[in-house]
């Protein structure tokens, strides 16, 4: 039994997958808030451009 919980306890290959899971997570929290940031500031630009042309 105590084998087996050593194995367990040097094995890494759960951790790998933790840690990309994580590291995408933070990824896709920055992407979708520099799209919405982005696109706030787009349309803000695009409507002053809109009523200046009317």
């Amino acid at each position: 039994m105590l084998k087996v919980i050593r194995r367990l306890w040097s094995e890494d290959a759960g951790q790998d997958i933790a840690e990309y899971a994580v590291m995408l997570a933070v990824i896709l929290v920055l992407v979708v808030g520099t799209v919405r940031l982005i696109g706030s500031n787009a349309n803000t630009a695009f409507s002053t451009v809109a009523s200046s042309l009317q």
